[in-house]
């Protein structure tokens, strides 16, 4: 979904009945109220938005999802923008800055960039959430394997940092491969590092660097 929010009608019309015509969903808004009040962060798309409007603002609306935790890409347009709110949005994360009259294949461009942009943040998200989700599904004693694990330990060390018989410990690492579905050490570290979740409560922090070596490397990593 396109939402575009200008106070301008003529404006606001003609931007949206060219993005329709590109087969795109489009919501037309005269105010960022407006557009705040049907506003659905779980669709996604991005924002086509002036920058000088009566009420709330475009960088006060900007400012304002930002703080809501809604971040879609943001494509600003304006006939009169100066260099400081021109630096102003794109410090806080605005995706293009347009200038006004904006020409169609511009303008498309733009959206499509950042529908595309939209779409690679979800899905890093969902990534990252199903990750954690995976972590949680996780023993006590299999969270403590694999934090030895992502820090590059093997087996046989694993299981004397642990006290526990390597059997167990081939066991327990098996269980934190399957619950993860991943298939090698490297794997598993990028894993880690999606879910936000590391092991140096259970992990001596001097192992740590050997095994972030070892997984960024070409070179096979020793079980």
């Amino acid at each position: 979904m396109v939402h575009i929010i200008d106070d301008d009608v003529s404006v606001l019309t003609a931007m949206g009945r060219s993005l329709k015509a590109d087969g795109l969903d489009v919501t037309l808004n005269t105010s960022a109220g407006e557009f705040l009040a049907a506003y659905d962060p779980d669709v996604g798309g991005c924002v086509v938005l002036d920058l000088h409007m009566p009420g709330i603002n475009g960088l006060e609306l900007q400012q304002l999802l930002v703080a809501r935790g809604h971040e879609p890409p943001l494509i600003f347009v304006s006939g009169d923008a100066d260099i400081a709110s021109c630096a102003s949005a794109m410090r806080t994360g605005a995706l293009d800055f347009l200038p006004k009259p904006v020409e169609s294949e511009t303008l498309l461009e733009a959206v499509r960039r950042g529908i595309q942009t939209d779409a690679a943040e979800r899905a890093r998200r969902d990534a990252e959430s199903a990750a954690g989700q995976r972590y949680l599904r996780l023993t006590r004693r299999e969270r403590e394997v694999f934090a030895h694990v992502i820090a590059g330990r093997l087996n046989k060390q694993i299981a004397a940092d642990l006290g526990i018989s390597l059997k167990t410990t081939k066991v327990h690492r098996s269980r934190v491969m399957q619950k993860f579905g991943v298939r090698s050490v490297a794997e598993l570290v990028r894993a880690a590092e999606k879910a936000h979740v590391g092991g140096e409560d259970h992990v001596p922090k001097e192992y740590w660097r050997q095994g972030r070596e070892r997984a960024g490397s070409t070179d096979p990593i020793q079980i």
